[in-house]
């Protein structure tokens, strides 16, 4: 069986950006970094689809951005969850839950004729 990927992080990425920066500012690579770490290293966001899902959400309003420095010493934008960022993941994280739950209630072993 094929591990997850793309299909899966593609309707979720916005939602797991949104989790990332409850922690604090983060630059797009350090998120795409904690997105693979708490992950156990099952996703993978590739620049293609981190920077246009930070931008969109830059541009819904639910994240800010501004320059800094990174622990490395460069340049970088770091984003951070505005309050309708966080009233957005408190929505979408119900969404995902209630998902998440019926799709699990279908895969289970007992399983009766309609």
């Amino acid at each position: 069986m094929t591990e997850p990927t793309a299909e899966l992080l593609q309707g979720t990425l916005d939602l797991l950006i949104l989790k990332i920066l409850t922690r604090g500012p983060e630059h797009g690579w350090g998120v795409a970094q904690l997105i693979q770490q708490r992950s156990r290293d099952v996703l993978q966001v590739n620049q293609g689809s981190l920077y246009p899902a930070l931008h969109r959400l830059e541009t819904r309003g639910l994240i800010d951005a501004e320059w800094g420095v990174s622990a490395n010493n460069r340049r970088a934008r770091f984003y951070r969850l505005t309050p309708a960022g966080r009233r957005e993941l408190q929505r979408a994280t119900e969404t995902w839950t209630r998902f998440a739950r019926a799709v699990h209630l279908i895969l289970q072993p007992v399983w009766e004729p309609a």
